[in-house]
């Protein structure tokens, strides 16, 4: 039988139809369990056994160690997993990809999948008609792990049958008898369809099929495996050429960690393989060396026994690992961007709900300690420098009575106007195209929030600002005074919050907020009973008494506005979401008011 142009297209049509199936059933996968494994992934990391057992966990039950090191290199370009835990995840994924060569190796070369694989998909095809979204994506599994199996049936058929085409195995031999020549070889090749083909499960059933068929002995099938290993690599080291030096770190940790692990299995692998065959005899089957039946179980244990292996040998070696990471990829500022330009808001990082969400926090949180910290101080005329020092708040107000000339509005035009407006929209992008779960709306929600309330402060800052430049450079003293003790109400709300930011105990940073509003409020409250006394005792005239208590209130809304953002993006306080149905009042209305 003459192996022609038509049978290689339907060689690629069985690998096609493999591959189909492989994807819809690791995408439906992704989709009944997404949400819960990359929870799984952002908190279940902080050592690094546990981040193995995450990996592997999320890696079985997903069926894709590829989409598992993508998560993990997007977590780490959104700075939610660090290079140490990073690692780890990917340790566990090299073992939980080892299950899906089991899989093809019990379910298709063991038993006969062929004759139910169409009632499956027929039965998954029913699921469909559902009006439950977890119901349509059962479906959309069962249909794709059928369709994974009928490709695999195939693959075998369509793989040429040596003892019809006695050629190929003349052809194969000139490379298969060159020693650790023919090992390098079959490394080469397994590596290069990897990277081919972006899935090393593909890669492994073919592998498998060829084994069956008798195409190509134990050991390199067992070469072609360890080439599969450097190959799945690039699919994460592809995702990382346009991500950060966090990302970029990951994606070469996972290189060196496959690496150093094919350079060891080299040196010790004829023995390692002669290990394999007694374990494989142990387990009841036959040798690999002797029958070509048996092979496909062997690889798959070979696979599963290198990976541990590998990674019990290399987890001590983290830490190293990282070290020759970090200095292999320098740490990289990012391009200077302009005042008004996000920082951290990246559309990549709308691909998955963590991502977003702490793209979303670094940004506010970057928003609100640089520019809304230096526009409030500068209107209340302190300058940065003085509040961050430790010079009691009665000293800064007295060395800071020259007035700043503060524009609030120009300023928020300048530095806050178009990164608020980017953080809305990123957020309801978030929104509308993410699958949030109710806890993860919340935190957007949160986020939505703390942004517009950080637009109110800059507003009642801006009423302030008017008056406090009027009457500190005024002739009544009793003015001076009130306007000073609100600078030095001010002083001490800021010192509290900025000074302990970022906390390192969030529960304590939590309770301090909650002292400081209690104080702040109480302490202004109090101080109205003055503002009486100075009326009743005509030390001011009507319009000094009418802006003092305009004042007052505006000051009111800044002192509990400025702890509620803090509470929304370093406490996730939820108590505070019966605000969130109020109506935003843009600061372009500031003028009007």
């Amino acid at each position: 039988m003459e192996y022609g142009l038509g049978e290689i297209f339907e060689l690629l049509g069985a690998l096609g139809l493999f591959l189909f199936g492989m994807k819809v059933m690791s995408d439906a996968l992704l989709l009944l369990a997404g949400n819960k494994m990359r929870g799984i992934l952002a908190t279940m990391t902080s050592n690094r056994f546990l981040g193995i057992s995450t990996g592997f966990l999320i890696t079985s039950i997903i069926q894709s160690s590829s989409a598992t090191t993508l998560m993990v290199v997007s977590f780490s370009n959104a700075s939610l997993l660090t290079l140490t835990e990073a690692i780890s995840v990917i340790m566990g994924a090299n073992i939980g990809t080892t299950i899906t060569a089991w899989l093809i190796t019990i379910l298709g070369f063991k038993v006969s999948m062929s004759a139910i694989a169409l009632p499956l998909v027929g039965l998954g095809f029913l699921f469909m008609f559902s009006k439950k979204e977890n119901l349509k994506n059962l479906g959309s599994f069962i249909i794709g792990f059928a369709i994974l199996f009928i490709g695999l049936q195939f693959l075998k058929e369509a793989m040429p049958n040596i003892n019809e085409n006695p050629g190929i195995l003349q052809f194969l031999n000139r490379y298969t008898d060159m020693g650790y020549g023919s090992i390098l070889l079959f490394l080469l090749l397994g590596t290069i369809l990897t990277v081919i083909i972006q899935s090393s499960s593909a890669t492994m059933a073919l592998t498998l099929v060829m084994t069956a068929e008798g195409w190509i002995p134990f050991e390199l099938a067992a070469a072609m495996v360890l080439g599969e290993n450097i190959g799945t690599t690039i699919t994460a080291n592809l995702a990382a050429i346009v991500a950060n030096f966090q990302a970029k770190r990951t994606a070469r940790a996972h290189l060196i960690f496959n690496w150093i692990g094919v350079i060891w299995m080299l040196i010790f692998f004829y023995p390692f393989l002669s290990f394999i065959s007694w374990l494989t005899e142990q387990l009841g089957s036959e040798s690999p060396y002797l029958s070509a039946a048996a092979i496909p179980v062997a690889i798959s244990l070979f696979h599963t026994v290198f990976n541990v292996s590998n990674t019990f040998l290399l987890v001590w070696f983290v830490g190293p690992i990282a070290k020759i990471v970090e200095w292999a990829v320098p740490e990289k500022v990012a391009p200077g961007r302009e005042i008004d330009e996000p920082k951290y808001l990246d559309k990549k990082m709308l691909q998955f709900p963590e991502t977003a969400i702490a793209s979303l926090v670094s940004e506010s949180k970057y928003l609100f300690q640089n520019a809304i910290f230096e526009i409030v101080t500068h209107a209340f005329n302190i300058h940065r420098e003085d509040l961050i020092s430790e010079a009691k708040a009665k000293e800064v107000v007295r060395k800071s009575d020259q007035d700043l000339h503060t524009n609030v509005r120009a300023l928020y035009l300048k530095k806050v106007k178009t990164i608020y407006g980017s953080i809305l929209q990123f957020a309801t992008n978030a929104q509308s195209n993410l699958k949030l779960s109710k806890a993860q709306n919340n935190r957007v929600m949160e986020i939505k929030l703390a942004n517009r309330k950080m637009v109110e402060i800059l507003r009642s800052a801006r009423e302030v600002n008017r008056n406090i430049r009027m009457y500190t450079s005024g002739n009544n003293e009793y003015m001076r005074k009130e306007y000073d003790y609100y600078r030095k109400l001010m002083i001490q709300v800021l010192r509290g919050i900025f000074l302990s930011i970022p906390p390192k105990n969030v529960a304590s940073y939590e309770k301090k907020l909650m002292t400081l509003r209690f104080n702040s409020l109480n302490k202004l409250s109090k101080h109205n009973d003055k503002i009486d006394k100075l009326i009743r005792d005509n030390r001011i005239d009507t319009d000094m008494a009418s802006s003092l208590v305009n004042d007052y209130d505006n000051l009111h809304d800044l002192l509990e506005n400025i702890i509620t953002v803090s509470e929304l993006l370093y406490c996730r306080s939820d108590t505070l979401f019966s605000s969130t149905n109020q109506e935003h009042i843009p600061i372009e209305k500031i003028e009007h008011t």
